[in-house]
């Protein structure tokens, strides 16, 4: 059991946070509710009991898991960037106008709008990746400040050259049918971008844990020096880990275009790219854990919606879950007493039998 323990502690420790955030949550409910109970069912069950919210939690999840395993990518290197959001942004404006410029058959047309958001993205992630790599500017700043320029590098892009102006409000120009990604459960909005983000999660587990570059870009995580010395070129780790997050966030913001709105309708930055920190942080920077992430974050924020429509408890309750439980999960003293405990026990059981075996 204790060596058990011990394999898996990450992993245990943050169902110990996520358990800890929602008797938190519950415990809040009871304070600030008239009728708690009501207030509980609504955001523990409320998703469950509607077709229409079920499916809005699938929908909200498939963006923020290719966010979660762009950011993933970059901090298994121990890159801070925080791109992913403008990466998202200006890749989904960019695909959005090769589309509505484009006359291809639908088996081209989809992968191609894809691959320019994506190709969109990688370039925007290249530029803290060199900077980075070449002169050694912080990629947390490089990538922040960035987000910022991709916002209004899209919003300039889609209003002043892109815009539907006989549609009344600020969008883009509908995509054409041979660039949409069918929904394909009557009654939602459940697309194939869903059934992609789990893909690329199955090929991104697979590029960190079973390639060598996936092993180079770990190991510059664990330890730059170290890397250096076994001939490993970190310069091009950095970069290329950047590229990817903007790859991966790219191809994640066009799915929801092509798969929900069929058009480019955001005026405000979406905040999936800050999505993904969270599922990234939650799930251990392990791409089949974000999966579980993403569908608990997704989850509770849906929960948090049913609670604020239904009940006297306002919405916020979630970002109070939210935060209490990435505190837990960050907070390397969390357990580190039960984990030094029992890794001492098991170091005297394996000294004990050593010595009945001389």
């Amino acid at each position: 059991m204790e060596k058990f323990v011990l394999r898996y502690f990450n992993l245990i420790r943050t169902i110990i946070a996520i358990i800890i955030g929602v008797v938190i949550s519950v415990f809040l409910i009871y304070l600030i509710s008239k009728d708690p109970l009501f207030s509980l069912r609504s955001f523990l069950l409320g998703p469950l009991l509607s077709k229409s919210r079920f499916s809005n939690v699938i929908e909200t999840a498939s963006p923020i898991i290719f966010c979660g395993l762009a950011i993933a990518i970059a901090f298994q290197a121990k890159q801070f960037n925080i791109g992913a959001e403008g990466s998202l942004f200006l890749g989904a404006a960019v695909g959005t106008a090769f589309a509505v410029s484009t006359n291809l058959p639908g088996f081209l047309h989809i992968p191609m709008v894809l691959l320019t958001a994506g190709l969109t993205g990688a370039c925007w992630g290249f530029i803290p990746g060199i900077l980075k790599a070449k002169w050694n500017a912080s990629e947390l700043v490089s990538s922040l400040m960035l987000n910022y320029v991709a916002y209004f590098l899209g919003l300039y892009l889609i209003n002043f050259h892109f815009r539907d102006k006989q549609a009344g409000f600020l969008v883009s120009h509908q995509l054409p049918e041979t660039a949409w990604l069918n929904q394909f459960i009557p009654g939602t909005r459940i697309h194939w971008g869903i059934l992609l983000s789990l893909a690329f999660a199955l090929l991104v587990y697979y590029f960190l844990y079973h390639t060598t570059t996936g092993y180079e870009l770990r190991t510059t995580g664990f330890n730059e020096r170290f890397a250096r010395f076994g001939g490993i070129s970190v310069f091009k780790i950095i970069i290329l880990c950047q590229v990817m997050l903007g790859f991966i966030a790219g191809i994640g913001g066009m799915t929801e275009v092509m798969g929900i709105h069929r058009r480019f309708n955001w005026q405000m930055s979406p905040g999936y790219g800050w999505d993904g920190i969270v599922v990234a942080i939650i799930g251990r920077n392990h791409p089949l854990l974000i999966i579980a992430a993403a569908f608990f974050l997704s989850y509770i924020r849906v929960g948090g919606q049913v609670l604020n429509l239904l009940s006297d408890v306002p919405s916020e309750m979630v970002f109070v879950i939210q935060s209490i439980i990435i505190l837990l999960i960050t907070a390397e003293a969390f357990l580190s007493q039960w984990k030094f405990r029992i890794t001492v026990r098991e170091a005297e059981k394996q000294e004990a039998l050593h010595a009945s075996t001389v």
